[in-house]
């Protein structure tokens, strides 16, 4: 249901970002309450302002402890506009409607970075005066309230939506969705989710701005909508967002995969990500021949994944990537034509590459503990021609290709490749077996003919069933780590058909 802003109240720490919003409410005659000194900051402005005492009767209190704590703020901002007792309640006790809450919490993060730097000379007793006078009250209990009341109210609680919010000015006039004001409520709620996590964690003594050294994003959520999910790091090393909603969590962890497979070529490489799992990819000369032969490996699944390249998108492939839903597009530069066109999807995120990812080492949490990891880097330690006869040069090619997108996919892990294109794939399946039949019902499914096709597999087989399948269903070549004690079965059954088998010496499992 669209909602008429008629009334904000604003209660900022900061106020940069903050002058353009004003001046947008004053020209659509929004009637502004206010606090302390971003009061004075509007009044300044030369743009009229009503004092929230006007409201409480009450001034601020107790060093500033208390200024919007009164039922007259949040009367305001919690009645429900359709509830006759909600409106016959506030006529009674004199409580305009707050239809905006626009509020910028007390620095408490960079207060505790303050308070233990070097560059602080007071003693343990005024730093901790100095941290608990930032734990904001009022502030994360108006934006709850605004939040909640969704329905009726518009609430901003962080600088970076302030953009947002001018567009909304500025585009509908003061007018804003139910959709709209959902949006900003789920932010909100992350804000003081954010902002909680950091008061539990100075009182935990934990290093809660920075415990993995790096810079802290409270997302939206995390894989799931009930999940809580932060990011511990700084994407603009790597990337420049162009267009699009903020990256979430699913968004990073299919960013990183993307990253990581991408980094492996040098020619024209087109990849479509889904769930970490490359389910199309494509080396060409050309990058739209590229983008082509990476969609026809898979258009089924390419639906809503993260696409990757390696080469300038031009007009062409704009125009070939539009016709398809995808969540991210990264590439190390966009021509001018081609970005108006993937700009036309607001939602759409498109990342401009800058450097590639540094990281040497992995880490996942277990079992309360950490497990840590050197990146699994290289695509073999050895080549060793074990079948009935040398690979041909095309083959080759395509081994190398297909080891490398075995990497990047869930154990057990089987790539078919053919031409330098992947055409099937089966990965996370608990047995190898069917992760070969997955894969080629996938080559099957979308009519490639596997005759002359390639196979990698991210670990040995463990017997000779995977390649009498594989040969089967067309394949002449594979490639593998070795390792099993029955490695000679395979190879034996390689040798009696005129087949050729590549031993690698490493292993890529990917749990």
């Amino acid at each position: 249901m669209t909602k008429k802003i008629q009334t904000a109240l604003i209660s900022v720490f900061y106020k940069d970002g903050l002058e353009n919003i004003i001046r947008q409410l004053h020209q659509l005659r929004i009637t502004i309450y206010s606090t302390g000194g971003t009061q004075k900051f509007i009044e300044d402005l030369k743009v009229p302002c009503i004092p929230v005492e006007s409201l409480t009767t009450y001034p601020s209190i107790l060093g500033g402890r208390v200024k919007t704590l009164h039922p007259s703020v949040f009367g305001g901002i919690l009645g429900k506009r359709e509830d006759e007792i909600h409106v016959q309640e506030m006529k009674q006790y004199n409580i305009p409607e707050i239809d905006m809450v626009i509020v910028d919490l007390y620095p408490f993060e960079e207060t505790v970075q303050m308070v233990n730097s070097s560059a602080f000379e007071g003693g343990e007793t005024e730093k901790e005066k100095l941290i608990i006078e930032k734990i904001d009250i009022g502030g994360p209990s108006m934006i709850r309230a605004a939040a909640k009341n969704h329905a009726s109210v518009v609430v901003v609680a962080a600088k970076k939506d302030y953009a947002l919010l001018e567009e909304i000015l500025k585009e509908q006039k003061g007018e804003t969705s139910l959709e709209q004001r959902r949006t900003f409520a789920i932010k909100a709620f992350d804000v003081c989710t954010g902002y909680d996590l950091a008061i539990s964690n100075y009182f935990n003594h934990t290093d809660f701005a920075n415990p993995f050294g790096k810079t802290k994003t409270v997302l939206r959520y995390g894989e799931n909508p009930h999940q809580q999910g932060v990011f511990y790091g700084n994407t603009e090393e790597i990337f420049d967002q162009l267009n699009g909603k903020e990256l979430s969590y699913n968004n990073l962890v299919d960013v990183d995969a993307a990253l990581q497979i991408i980094a492996e070529f040098n020619e024209i490489t087109f990849a479509i990500i889904k769930h970490t799992n490359v389910c199309g990819i494509s080396s060409r000369a050309a990058l739209k021949d590229a983008w082509d032969s990476a969609l026809a490996g898979d258009p089924e699944s390419a639906f809503g994944g993260v696409l990757v390249c390696n080469a300038a998108i031009d007009k062409a492939t704009a125009e070939a990537i539009n016709e398809i839903f995808f969540e991210v597009l990264i590439a190390p530069s966009f021509d001018a034509d081609a970005l108006e066109i993937l700009k036309t999807k607001k939602n759409r995120i498109l990342l401009l590459q800058k450097s590639g990812l540094t990281a040497t080492m992995q880490a996942r949490s277990v079992i309360n503990g950490t497990l840590t990891q050197q990146n699994d880097a290289g695509n073999y330690t050895e080549w060793k021609e074990a079948g009935s006869r040398a690979t041909t040069a095309t083959e080759k090619e395509d081994l190398i290709f297909a080891n490398i997108i075995c990497k990047h996919l869930k154990s057990n892990a089987i790539a078919l490749v053919k031409n330098k294109q992947l055409i099937g794939k089966g990965c996370g399946q608990t047995s190898r077996i069917d992760s070969l039949r997955q894969a080629i019902e996938k080559a099957k499914q979308f009519k490639f003919d596997l005759a002359g096709a390639v196979l990698a597999s991210d670990a040995f087989f463990p017997f000779d069933d995977c390649v009498k399948i594989a040969h089967g269903a067309g394949i002449a070549a594979f490639i593998q780590p070795g390792g099993s004690i029955r490695d000679k079965d395979s190879i034996d059954y390689c040798t009696n058909n005129n087949l050729a088998m590549v031993i690698t010496g490493l292993r890529h499992f990917k749990h």
